[in-house]
């Protein structure tokens, strides 16, 4: 069974109106590919959305090593944040006419993760999968669309980072490639030099540039979930801008600027 996991995150999610132009192109590429007998996940993250509710209530935003700290003040908005984010995707793609149903880490304890503790809180660890749902949800023709919230072995919840908890559905899955959609066109040899952007780079070349310190801020747990996606099975991670319409099915074809992490 041919599958792919794609995540959708950053500013490719600003618009999340059901007319989204992103949206619909999304449902029709999943659409596609489920008329082939090719199944899809569909994770997604939603940054701006809890910055903006963050600022609502006043809380401060704090990063370390791209990971949101997360007190438990701010464990509950981002909680709020990505509820949102889901409905209103889910909606969007429904109304696109991709059968799709929204769930959390928390759904049939589909992922599970410790909190990182002490400086990024309720930050979660790599999460296992269960992935048993998804299954059940693809074999009755259902697109699932993941929320990154988890639960730890008490069932609290956990703030999950979305490109991590994307790789490890990938790599529990197995799947054909893990697809990162963000609002960042390829990875860089330097973060600032547009003209080191990279198409291909091997599992080696990542690990070297995490312990080099040129891989950083946002694109640090981009790069660690793609380790984790093909370190558990899945054959390759591609990574793009989303925010353009048909992003996935251009990714998956090459027609797009990528990065392409391999072997």
């Amino acid at each position: 069974m041919k599958s792919y996991v794609v995540k959708i995150g950053g500013h490719a999610l600003d618009t999340l109106r059901p007319d989204s132009e992103v949206l619909v192109a999304l449902a029709s590429d999943v659409a596609a590919l489920r008329d082939e007998s090719t199944h899809v996940v569909v994770v997604h993250g939603g940054g701006p959305q809890i910055q903006s509710l963050l600022d609502a209530v006043g809380l401060e935003s704090r990063f370390h090593e791209g990971l949101r700290v997360t007190d438990d003040a701010t464990m509950e908005i981002v909680a709020m944040a990505l509820a949102s984010v889901n409905l209103r995707l889910v909606a969007a793609l429904n109304r696109a006419g991709l059968a799709s149903v929204g769930l959390t880490g928390a759904d049939q304890s589909l992922m599970c993760a410790a909190a990182l503790g002490p400086p990024w809180g309720r930050a979660a660890s790599v999460p296992t999968v269960k992935p048993d749902l998804i299954e059940t949800l693809w074999a009755s023709g259902v697109t699932p669309v993941v929320s990154s919230i988890v639960t730890d072995e008490h069932g609290d919840l956990v703030n999950c980072n979305a490109d991590a908890a994307a790789g490890a559905i990938a790599g529990a899955m197995q799947c054909e490639a893990l697809v990162l959609l963000s609002d960042v066109d390829q990875l860089r040899r330097d973060p600032s030099d547009e003209s080191t952007s990279m198409a291909v780079v091997t599992r080696d070349e990542v690990v070297r540039m995490i312990d080099e310190g040129s891989i950083l801020e946002g694109m640090r747990p981009k790069m660690t979930a793609a380790l984790d996606a093909l370190e558990g099975g899945a054959r390759r991670v591609l990574m793009a801008n989303g925010t353009t319409p048909h992003a996935f099915r251009d990714a998956l074809a090459g027609s797009s600027r990528r990065t392409e992490v391999v072997r």
